[in-house]
């Protein structure tokens, strides 16, 4: 397994990504869209979450692809990120056809930014505004760290952020993971410099530290005291997938979450990923490929939450530290 050119979830071809934030107000917006609808579907294991449009992935529902993934910050109010971005896919004649109208279908996710150091006291949500802009500054290319819906992101003892990486199986196929991290626990072990996703790291996407020599992996780490938490992510891929398919490579990309982060799934957070598929390339081998593509997926997301911490960079009035300012 190797990572794509970009080492990013549009290494998935026809895949885009757009970021806008605010760093006075800490928070940000995240879409993930594409030249065409696409199949997605969505797997939730936090005791917390915050979503729009879910419901419409599951299998047996009516609408089986989507215009466009939203993550976001701001809690409930971060949600109306979505509307912006469906106003924008609107525009551009987007969206699943109901005789001469569009309805864009845009499912979204959002963290709990909301204690981090910005100033919240807005009069008028600046999120469907975030919405639109992220979506027009949709590319192959985008930063990591704090940008997007990273941007107030924050760990048990360092800044969250943005993170990405993709990976090509032996089978040509591509996966991708985008994630906003912003977790009750630690991406780091004990006090770092270490990351829990150390073991499948590829190259020095993110320093390179390695394992500790030694540590005690069944004790309980240091977690947040404020309880603000979620990490939500998409896992993407060119294979062709049902809903169904879709689905069971979201529960398997949790995996790569539980490595990453401890502790993960807790109560006090909302995690979640989406899972996005292409339908570019035809599965040669249903049962072998879903299994290396699961695999993939786990390993691709536990990468990307590591470098969303790796990337992150200090802004005026942090409450926490980020990894590069700490460990260098």
């Amino acid at each position: 397994m190797r990572p794509g050119p970009r080492n990013l979830i549009t290494d998935v071809e026809g895949l885009l990504v757009g970021n806008a934030d605010d760093h006075v107000v800490k928070t940000g917006v995240t879409v993930l869209t594409g030249a065409r609808p696409f199949t997605a579907a969505v797997h939730v294991m936090g005791g917390a979450p915050g979503t729009r449009e879910t419901d419409l992935l599951a299998p047996e529902a009516l609408v089986q692809e989507v215009d466009a993934l939203v993550l976001s910050g701001g809690s409930a109010f971060g949600l109306d990120a979505a509307s912006g971005v469906v106003a924008g896919l609107r525009r551009a004649g987007r969206g699943f056809a109901v005789g001469e109208a569009r309805v864009p279908i845009v499912p979204a996710a959002i963290l709990f930014d909301l204690l981090n150091g910005g100033k919240k006291g807005w009069e008028e949500s600046p999120y469907p505004g975030m919405g639109a802009a992220a979506l027009e500054a949709a590319s192959a290319e985008f930063a990591l760290g704090t940008t997007g819906a990273g941007t107030g992101a924050t760990t048990a003892t360092l800044k969250g952020g943005l993170g990405s990486a993709s990976a090509v199986l032996e089978s040509g196929i591509t996966v991708g993971a985008l994630v906003a991290v912003n977790a009750l626990g630690s991406a780091v072990v004990g006090d770092g410099p270490e990351f829990w996703a150390a073991p499948f790291e590829i190259g020095k996407e993110f320093g390179g530290r390695g394992l500790p020599g030694e540590f005690r992996s069944g004790e309980m780490p240091r977690t947040k005291l404020s309880g603000g938490a979620t990490t939500i992510a998409i896992v993407a891929t060119d294979a062709a997938l049902t809903q169904a398919q879709a689905k069971r490579l979201a529960v398997a990309a949790h995996d790569g979450m539980a490595r990453a982060l401890v502790p993960s799934h807790t109560p006090m957070d909302g995690d979640l990923v989406f899972a996005a598929a292409t339908g570019a390339r035809e599965l040669d081998d249903p049962g072998g490929d879903t299994l290396a593509l699961g695999h993939a997926a786990s390993c691709c997301l536990a990468r990307a939450i590591a470098r969303a911490v790796y990337e992150a960079r200090p802004t005026e009035g942090d409450t926490l530290p980020c990894w590069k300012a700490r460990f260098g």
